[in-house]
């Protein structure tokens, strides 16, 4: 075989893959920031009525982030174990994704419970009915 072909079939990729997913994240949050508007600065009225809010703008800011990254088609699951760990609901987690309530859950609940269980999570928060939406 070809040895340029043998090295692309065969070349170790994980570094390679690793940096490919964090420019991905890294250019998911310049678009949040395009869409929503850049972070408050410290010490700014603007910021200390975001620290006050109860955390409604960094939920807005992450369902924001997963329909970014189901659209480019990438991997939402962190995205949506974050939103579940901060109390936004299943419907709201569908609504983002374009799904039902009922299929938000099926899809990303076994992978959540299976991570949160491996790192010892809070699985009650996770298995509590849904709290008030955002």
């Amino acid at each position: 075989m070809d040895k340029l072909i043998e090295r692309a079939l065969t070349v170790g990729v994980g570094d390679g893959a690793g940096e490919v997913q964090a420019v991905a994240l890294a250019e998911v949050n310049r678009q949040v920031d395009a869409l929503l508007g850049p972070r408050p600065v410290p010490g700014t009225p603007e910021h200390e009525a975001v620290a006050d809010d109860g955390g409604r703008y960094e939920r807005a800011r992450q369902l924001l982030a997963l329909r970014l990254t189901l659209q480019a088609g990438l991997d939402a699951r962190w995205d949506v174990l974050a939103l579940r760990r901060w109390g936004v609901t299943w419907e709201l987690v569908g609504r983002a994704a374009g799904v039902s309530r009922q299929s938000a859950h099926e899809r990303w609940s076994p992978w959540i419970r299976e991570v949160l269980s491996r790192g010892g999570g809070e699985l009650d928060a996770l298995a509590a009915p849904d709290r008030a939406d955002v």
